[in-house]
């Protein structure tokens, strides 16, 4: 290739550009795995490769080190290294969700142990790297081939609440992570140790994004989809494993400076342009050359589970088009009509975050998120439900039973839904719009109530049905109006913000993170 690197129709700045989306996965990946799996003297370091690090315990408001937390699926952290020889996974029977992920270097999905996929009963499955593809399956339940030689699992076991905890230990004391030759009681094979490089702060918006690619890269064999630009940037140096990116001119430099900027710019406008969480997160073959999608996917939380598995979605705005919502301003509800609670095949929830710090919200009944497993919820004759988002316990037990505690002051709120119904994924199924309970114009319909005095708005009102007129100008409709673009925009990741935070997960990170999730 020479120092001038590749001519013709495809510019350095365009190889630069392309690379940085399709490679921005890998290196958000790394920024995660090396305190966690390498560097033994971080806090995060959950104990090398091969083992399992388990978070049994719920949030609170008094954690603050993880962004947008997750209390519905405490974690199990655990980094593999496949060079030498597979690993094995083993699962107890259960009677709750759970889900084992395995992901490849680059955040694409292997495979899924779990509920949704392998049932409930106990299991042993084998995961192998690109160079052992061909270990036998027999006496496994299931075989997981990874395209890299390094991969990640962040498990989810499904925790009812504090009292719980013991529960779940136990059953996370259970998941066994072990080498195949261990497990077939044979002699260990040996591998050389990588010199793995220290994460730069500035790896993302820098030259340096591309040194630390090509190390990467050693791990991470050619796929056919890939191999254009694998191609291209060989002719780099890139994959070479001794990219030096002073022997390139400050003419190529700066075209691989300017492509960093034009695929970060390409990044920043398809994650404002996205909804919910569908197509984020999934396998390679979902994907396909797609990694614009995955990028997205990677900015709006890293490790989110595919849409088919959990879908996360939530508000930028109120009904009134406030960005975002402020209980210091008014009240809210959320108002799910008869027949239109979130389809889960297993479990949802609402959980509160106070902005802009995206943590959870301290109040007198400790009460973090609301879902169809809060107990003495209050439903309607016909069916529906009505959340009461707002700073002060409502007076009416109805409505004390339905209460999502806000801050004192602007909030964002997540909408988790387990393995959804297809009506979710096709968008058959439509999340409701925060409203307020208060009076309206007299002109709006009401009902009274029975344990309120005087009157409140009725559900037309509540799911948007009847719609207030606007002096001067049409109101914007549901399509266009900012009260239905997704939370997980602001939830996870701002898409304009002074500094680069690591990018959060929609279900919450117990990573290293704390402006990750």
């Amino acid at each position: 290739m020479g120092a001038e690197g590749p001519t013709g129709p495809v510019t350095v700045r365009q190889t630069a550009a392309d690379a940085w989306i399709w490679g921005y996965a890998l290196l958000e990946n790394y920024r995660t795995m090396y305190p966690q799996a390498i560097d033994d003297s971080d806090p995060r370091y959950v104990g090398g490769f091969g083992t399992f690090r388990h978070y049994p315990r719920p949030f609170t408001p008094a954690n603050t080190d993880v962004v947008t937390p997750n209390n519905d699926t405490p974690y199990s952290w655990a980094w593999l290294d496949l060079r030498a020889e597979p690993w094995v996974v083993e699962v107890p029977a259960m009677d709750r969700y759970y889900v084992i992920p395995v992901h490849d270097l680059d955040t694409s999905y292997v495979g899924f142990v779990g509920s949704r996929t392998t049932g409930q009963e106990a299991g042993r499955y084998l995961i192998t790297g690109p160079g052992h593809h061909d270990s036998p399956a027999e006496g496994f339940d299931r075989v997981l081939r990874a395209d890299t030689n390094l991969v990640g699992i962040l498990g989810r076991t499904y925790l009812a609440g504090p009292d719980d905890v013991p529960a779940l230990e136990k059953i996370q004391s259970q998941y066994v992570l072990k080498p195949l030759s261990e497990h077939l009681h044979t002699a260990p094979p040996e591998v050389a140790e990588p010199q793995w490089p220290v994460w730069p702060e500035d790896a993302l918006d820098s030259i340096e994004f591309f040194t630390l690619l090509d190390f990467l890269l050693g791990f991470f064999p050619v796929l056919p989809a890939d191999a254009d630009l694998r191609t291209r940037l060989a002719e780099l140096g890139i994959g070479s494993g001794d990219f030096e990116p002073a022997a390139l001119t400050e003419q190529v430099r700066e075209q691989l400076r300017q492509g960093i900027a034009d695929g970060r710019a390409t990044l920043t406008a398809a994650a404002s342009r996205a909804q919910d969480s569908t197509g984020w997160f999934g396998t390679r073959a979902q994907h396909g050359s797609d990694y614009l999608t995955r990028a997205v996917g990677v900015d709006k939380g890293l490790y989110g589970l595919p849409a088919e598995e959990a879908w996360y979605a939530g508000w930028l705005a109120d009904d009134q088009g406030n960005q975002p919502p402020d209980a210091a301003k008014r009240d809210y509800v959320l108002h799910f009509p008869a027949g239109k609670l979130p389809p889960a095949r297993f479990f949802w929830s609402a959980t509160m975050y106070r902005l802009p710090e995206r943590l959870l919200v301290d109040n007198p009944i400790d009460r973090y998120s609301i879902g169809d497993r809060t107990p003495g919820l209050v439903y309607g004759d016909d069916g529906s439900l009505t959340l009461y988002v707002q700073r002060e316990r409502p007076a009416a037990p109805d409505r004390a039973a339905n209460w999502l505690p806000a801050p004192d002051g602007p909030f964002s709120i997540a909408i988790r839904v387990y393995v959804p119904g297809p009506e979710v994924l096709d968008g058959r199924w439509q999340r409701p719009r925060p409203g307020s309970p208060r009076r309206t114009l007299a002109t709006s319909p009401a009902r009274k109530s029975s344990t309120d005095a005087g009157n409140v708005p009725g559900p037309e009102v509540l799911d948007g049905r009847w719609q207030r007129p606007r002096p001067g100008s049409p109101r914007r409709t549901l399509a266009t109006s900012p009260a239905d673009r997704p939370l997980l925009s602001t939830d996870t990741t701002a898409t304009s913000r002074p500094a680069r935070p690591r990018p959060a997960m929609p279900d919450t990170d117990h990573s290293d993170r704390a402006a990750h999730r």
